[in-house]
């Protein structure tokens, strides 16, 4: 059964384009071959947690569990309310709107600081920069 199912991972590996996929697909095989899950954490640079949950995915839900529409990360620190207020304030208003001495312009370390004046929310200039292009 197992030589099956490793087939069938080893297919949908040659066909995803996906590099998380894939790496997730190679977990589940590896762990088929025998791996536990610490030793495929660290070929894979992963936690042994983290296998673990790929290898609970695949098998509450096959490789379908194995997919994911987007990446798990962090909680995000604006809510969507904030995020739309936000996005508004950026279109309608400049920073010598709210006091800043740069009159016309804004930059994300101006950003920042707005969001840690208003909502209280430290976020990184990267992290606003990531946040503002999945907001467009």
């Amino acid at each position: 059964m197992s030589a099956a199912k490793i087939e069938q991972l080893n297919v949908s590996m040659r066909e995803t384009s996906d590099k998380r996929l894939y790496e997730r697909y190679l977990a589940v095989r590896l762990r088929f071959e025998g791996h536990s899950f610490e030793e495929i954490g660290h070929l894979l640079n992963r936690t042994r947690q983290t296998i673990s949950l790929y290898w609970q995915a695949y098998q509450e839900h096959g490789l379908a569990g194995l997919e994911m529409d987007h990446s798990p990360g962090q909680p995000t620190k604006l809510t969507n309310e904030q995020r739309s207020e936000l996005g508004a304030m950026l279109e309608q208003k400049t920073p010598v709107d709210f006091g800043f001495e740069a009159r016309y312009t804004w930059t994300l370390p101006l950003v920042a600081e707005w969001i840690k004046i208003t909502y209280g929310v430290n976020m990184s200039v990267r992290g606003i920069s990531a946040m503002l292009k999945r907001m467009n």
